[in-house]
């Protein structure tokens, strides 16, 4: 990249401004496999496809926490804490890493942690904030999209 692609702050002039929840390097690397950046039907399809799946996990989620299904909303969590960070959709992806390890009993650094109500209520916060994390970036995205 020429420092001429470059604006102040490092990134490169030529890719848009995604905020702080979308790792720039790796979105830009699925808007690298479009045929042209008036094309953007693959990347489209891609984020689009992982709306869906999103949707449809959030509400496996919502049934598995209903139910107190610890090993549900581990895989669960586990399953969309991956194709977040393959979009670079950081927050998310963290989020879902939570879930992840509160499903499995653990807490944040990985130690273990017996008590199971404890891990249900933080599953309860952490996927209420998951979901405002996913409408911000699905608006970023889809505002992208809708622009291009």
């Amino acid at each position: 990249m020429a420092a001429s692609d470059q604006n102040d702050d490092g990134h490169d002039s030529n890719m848009p401004d995604l905020g702080d929840a979308i790792d720039i390097v790796t979105f830009g690397q699925i808007l690298e496999m479009d045929d042209s950046e008036d094309d953007r039907e693959f990347s489209k399809s891609i984020v689009y496809g992982f709306f869906e799946q999103a949707e449809e996990t959030f509400e496996k989620m919502d049934t598995a926490l209903k139910e107190e299904n610890l090993d549900e909303l581990y895989r669960l969590g586990h399953f969309l804490k991956g194709s977040s960070a393959t979009l670079g959709l950081t927050k998310v992806k963290d989020s879902c890493e939570k879930i992840q390890r509160y499903g499995k009993k653990e807490n944040v650094d990985g130690t273990p942690e017996t008590d199971e109500a404890l891990c249900i209520s933080r599953i309860t916060e952490t996927l209420k904030t998951v979901k405002a994390e996913y409408a911000d970036v699905e608006q970023t995205l889809k505002k992208f999209f809708n622009s291009t």
